[in-house]
């Protein structure tokens, strides 16, 4: 039995499609949301999928696509960018944060916003953020996805003048493992201005870079 309320509205309401999250969620009743979704003409975007279940979506609903690298599923075509420019950055510590880029990166996308994704700068190389500067200027919002300790958004932060949304990823050794260090290091951060989302939350940075864009 299907008992979802869909907020066929957020578009018109907040100018955001709505997001499902497919962890727990069965495959039938992803596959029943996706149907709602197209009969009411509205994008379907469902995040937080396996590859199992994915699968199983994708043999019932042809015209899904299947995004792996960042566990999520879209139904419907996505916008192109009005003038092609790449308006947000989604910046990784490492390449070990590729899936939470990727989400964050795709919920960009379904919004018609362009995104350039700057992988593998994190503090332990300085040297490769320092030559990546010149490039972010472009961009007006930074999301920088980071482990470990959670350093590089506070450094980011200290360099730019953009708004940074960091984003802790659950990627470390140790107590570092989950990512509660890194959200905890994020948000005691002493660089003025820095936001921070939830562990592993790539949609609702994107979320935030999508409120300020459109503010």
């Amino acid at each position: 039995m299907l008992d979802a309320r869909l907020d066929l509205q957020r578009r018109r309401r907040l100018g955001m499609v709505e997001a499902i999250w497919g962890e727990h969620k069965t495959a039938d009743q992803i596959i029943a949301i996706l149907k709602r979704f197209e009969d009411a003409g509205e994008l379907g975007l469902v995040t937080r999928v396996d590859p199992n279940k994915a699968d199983m979506i994708a043999s019932a609903l042809p015209q899904v696509v299947v995004h792996s690298h960042a566990r999520c599923l879209t139904m419907g075509a996505l916008p192109t960018p009005e003038d092609g420019a790449a308006e947000v950055a989604v910046i990784s510590g490492g390449s070990s944060d590729r899936t939470v880029v990727a989400e964050a990166t795709l919920a960009l996308q379904c919004h018609g916003i362009g995104v350039d994704a700057v992988m593998d700068v994190g503090v332990a190389g300085l040297h490769r953020l320092l030559d990546q500067l010149p490039r972010l200027q472009a961009a007006r919002v930074l999301i920088v996805c980071a482990g470990m300790e959670g350093a590089l958004p506070t450094v980011l932060t200290g360099l730019v003048p953009q708004p940074v949304i960091g984003v802790p990823v659950s990627v470390g050794y140790g107590i570092s493992q989950g990512g509660r260090t890194a959200l905890e290091g994020m948000l005691a951060s002493c660089a003025p201005g820095l936001l921070v989302t939830n562990i592993d939350n790539g949609y609702g940075a994107a979320m935030a870079a999508l409120r300020i864009l459109r503010g």
